[in-house]
Order: C-alpha cells, then sequence, then structure tokens
C-alpha cells in the first residue's frame, strides 16, 4: 500500500498540468488568506471601498479661496494711431489675393506686399495666381486674438474661408500666413 501510494504521489508530480494545478490552488489559498487577515489598505483595519486610504488635506476656511475667480481677459487687438486695423489689413489682403484674374504674377504679388509680412511675401514669390482657389470676397473678416499683435482673420470668399495669420511689425499689423479651408 505504502509503494502504491508512493508511485501515486510521484505519478502526480512528474506530470506538469499536475504541479501547475497544485502552485495554482496554493497561490491561491496564500493570497485569499492574506486578504481575510488583512484590509484593502493591507492595515488589517476596514476601509469602505472607494475611501481614501489617507485623510483628505483641507485648508483653513479662513484662508479664503485663491482659486481663479473669472477668466483671464481677452488679448485686445489694437492698432496704433495712424495706422490700419488688422481687419482694414486682413480685407485689402483678401481683395488682392482673390483679383488673380487677367493679372500677372508681378503685379499679383506687388498687390499683396503692402499687407505681407517680408517671410509671407518670400514664400509668394513665384506663385502663380491661377492656382488661387477663390474669386470675390463674400463678407468681413473676423478676428480671433491670440495674444497681444497675434490674431487670426478669417475672410469668407466665394469657395470657403480665407484664414490669415495676423501679427504687428514695426508696429502696424500685417498678414504673416495664408490658408484657405474648403466650404
Amino acid at each position: 500500500m505504502r509503494r502504491a501510494l508512493e508511485r501515486l504521489v510521484v505519478g502526480v508530480f512528474r506530470s506538469r498540468v499536475w504541479v501547475a494545478v497544485a502552485l495554482g490552488i496554493a497561490i491561491f489559498g496564500i493570497v485569499a488568506l492574506a486578504r481575510l487577515v488583512s484590509g484593502p489598505d493591507g492595515t488589517g483595519d476596514e476601509v469602505p471601498r472607494g475611501a481614501p486610504v489617507r485623510p483628505l488635506v483641507t485648508i483653513d476656511p479662513g484662508t479664503g479661496d485663491d482659486g481663479v475667480v473669472s477668466p483671464p481677459p481677452q488679448p485686445s487687438i489694437k492698432a496704433r494711431p495712424g495706422t490700419p486695423a488688422p481687419e482694414t489689413v486682413a480685407r485689402a489682403f483678401a481683395a488682392a489675393w482673390v483679383n488673380h484674374q487677367d493679372v500677372s504674377a508681378e503685379d499679383w504679388h506687388a498687390a499683396l506686399l503692402p499687407h505681407s509680412t517680408a517671410a509671407l511675401a518670400d514664400k509668394l514669390s513665384g506663385v502663380d495666381p491661377a492656382v488661387v482657389p477663390a474669386s470675390r470676397v463674400t463678407g468681413d473678416p473676423a478676428l480671433t486674438p491670440y495674444a497681444e499683435g497675434l490674431a487670426d482673420a478669417t475672410v469668407p470668399v466665394d469657395s470657403g474661408r480665407l484664414r490669415l495669420r495676423m501679427v504687428t511689425s514695426a508696429d502696424r499689423w500685417l498678414v504673416d500666413g495664408v490658408d484657405w479651408e474648403r466650404a
């Protein structure tokens, strides 16, 4: 009988499946015993599910609130006296941009220069005005200020919206970037 029991035990532990089952049962038993002995936070104290383990830090009510009372002010869009407003510059640039029929590339580029930064003028140099996807301005520019001296102007055109990045350069507003969105 003893030999039969020995063979059974040795046979069971030779099989990988039985070894894995025995290890799984042992690990499950250890984890279950540990959970029964200690609380959810590992200290042995019962804490309701979802409750913080450590106390919440509070501020003395007499100190006052240091949070934001109101949203920060919108950056202002101002033009220096005697210089055109950003809307005027955006409108003039858009009118020159869409005026591409029966105009040479040089004349089209020259019409954009008074309203463009030097960097944008360089980028537009050599552009064929025939590729301009609009032929007329259909509304007034809408400005979105981002910072003092930086704004976007959106100008409705017959084929979508012309988006212009406006910056102040030498205390006057100029167009520094051009993008077009299809309607």
